[in-house]
């Protein structure tokens, strides 16, 4: 170190080598011959947030090997110069750190805050040119999940080595061909964490026979929720708790308006027709052409005994169902007038017509009654939380109340055993029990079961491993949740080799 002056915005560091010699590149041969001498700028990590240029007086060598065909060479100081280099290479592991976890904006922006400035081309080239460590043999356990490129558009998938936690792969496609292929080129994988995906499945299929696959028990439970809800939002008249005379008069009379309302009449018609041409032998698709209906909604009447199964229970939500205790309220009070009470409303954020708000109090005018405060129903979404998260989390308030709905609906108190008991199974990895289980959905005749039950048929070896071994992609579910952050951190413009190397390289 020759001299250190503090510059603009900089500090400035003269150096040179000590060595008297240097080996030659290319044929190693040592030599002293000096052939001329420049100043080489080489950028430094800061010191206390300041930036640092070292001046370094770089000598060229002439080479004695007359054999060699470097006449000239440059000396390169170990740890501190690289061929045509700019920065240090402590520096340049500092870029690629910053590039790794914030990407080219954000990088730059904060790495002039660090005081050594650089533009966001040079972070991404930095990443772009990132060595990989690829092994010849794939992981002994590995996961598998796809991940959203353009959320319902673009779909690729991520490899994860369970063992170590660590991503081994990108893909640039969900289809079956592509992870096919790298197990092919990468053999030595035993067990396959996947989801519900016949792609991936299939898949492992073709490229790694003699692994064993387990399917992932959260896509199970996610599964089993999603039959949950359609089983809740059937008997969504079973959620309403009884309340006391006069007020059950009105609603009886209230339920009786909503079966002949005209989307009721309808769905009551199209259920006859559908059930009469059924009597008389007609297929599904017979059915479908001579109604020209949609296949789907032919299969739900067909599927359906009665048409209340298609209304979702007897009364239908209403915009006035969220106002309804502060009507109630204002009723008991003596404001009777329905205008005023929907003025009263609008405060509230109710944007209907005071015809609903009449329609509601019409019965209990008849009766010239006060309405007893009867406690707002649980959602479906709130019901079936209930019936799907652990008890011990659940309030007193919530234990009760899901105790009175299961006392009014036996399909309901069916259901929640059924839970129960899955819930047991998975915890406790009895994935012998599935079969068992299997065969109490048939007898319970839960319609909304029954699919959630054959998926669990058509792929009952991974099910079972699933549920029996402690494997889980919860690994990969949190690596995918990491790739949407790195995309959001790029805005959703990064392209795709830019992510698949800070998803593998960081």
């Amino acid at each position: 170190m020759e001299q250190i002056e503090r510059g603009v915005g900089s500090v400035v560091l003269g150096a040179r080598a000590r060595g008297d010699s240097a080996a030659c590149p290319n044929c190693g041969d040592a030599t002293g011959r000096v052939h001329g001498r420049y100043v080489r700028k080489l950028r430094d990590v800061a010191l206390g947030g300041v930036g640092v240029v070292i001046h370094l007086t770089v000598r060229r060598f002439r080479c004695g090997n007359p054999d060699c065909p470097a006449v000239t060479f440059a000396e390169q100081i170990p740890g501190l110069t690289s061929p045509h280099s700019r920065f240090t290479p402590l520096l340049l592991g500092e870029f690629d750190a910053i590039g790794l976890a914030l990407a080219g904006r954000a990088g730059a922006r904060l790495s002039a805050k660090l005081g050594i400035a650089v533009s966001r081309h040079t972070l991404l080239r930095r990443i772009r040119a990132l060595p990989e460590s690829q092994s010849a043999t794939g992981p002994q356990v590995l996961g598998i999940d796809d991940f959203a490129l353009r959320k319902g558009h673009v779909y690729g998938t991520v490899l994860i080595d369970m063992t170590t936690r660590r991503p081994v792969e990108l893909l640039p496609e969900r289809t079956a061909d592509p992870v096919a292929g790298w197990l092919l080129a990468h053999p030595g994988v035993e067990v396959i964490c996947r989801d519900r995906a016949g792609a991936y499945a299939e898949a492992a299929r073709l490229g790694a026979p003699n692994a064993l696959q387990v399917a992932d028990r959260w896509h199970l439970w996610n599964n089993l929720c999603e039959a949950v809800e359609k089983t809740v939002a059937r008997h969504r008249g079973c959620l309403r708790e009884p309340v006391a005379e006069p007020a059950a008069a009105a609603l009886d009379l209230a339920a009786t308006e909503a079966t002949t309302s005209p989307l009721a009449i309808r769905t009551i018609e199209r259920h006859r027709m559908v059930h009469e041409l059924l009597e008389q032998g007609a297929t599904l698709t017979k059915i479908q052409r001579r109604l020209g209906w949609d296949a789907k909604t032919v299969r739900r009447y067909a599927d359906a005994d009665d048409p209340s199964q298609l209304m979702g229970g007897v009364t239908r939500p209403s915009v006035l169902d969220g106002f309804k205790p502060y009507v109630i309220e204002r009723w008991n009070a003596g404001i009777t007038d329905a205008v005023v009470i929907t003025a009263e409303l609008r405060d509230l954020g109710y944007e209907a017509t005071d015809r609903t708000v009449r329609r509601f109090l019409a019965p209990y005018r008849k009766q010239a009654a006060k309405i007893p405060a009867v406690p707002v129903p649980p959602t479906v979404r709130d019901a079936t939380g209930w019936l799907t998260r652990h008890p011990e989390g659940l309030s007193a308030d919530e234990q009760q109340r899901l105790k009175g709905v299961l006392a009014r609906c036996p399909e309901l108190d069916d259901l929640s055993g059924l839970v129960t008991d899955f819930a047991k199974m998975m915890v406790n990895l009895d994935g012998h029990l599935l079969d068992a289980w299997i065969a109490e959905v048939r007898i319970a005749e839960l319609p909304d079961l029954i699919p959630f039950t054959r998926g669990i048929a058509q792929d009952h070896a991974a099910v079972t491993a699933g549920l029996t071994l402690p494997f889980s992609s919860g690994v990969v579910e949190g690596h995918v949740n990491r790739i949407k952050m790195l995309k959001r951190q790029m805005y959703g413009r990064a392209k795709f080799d830019l992510l698949r190397k800070r998803v593998i390289c960081a």
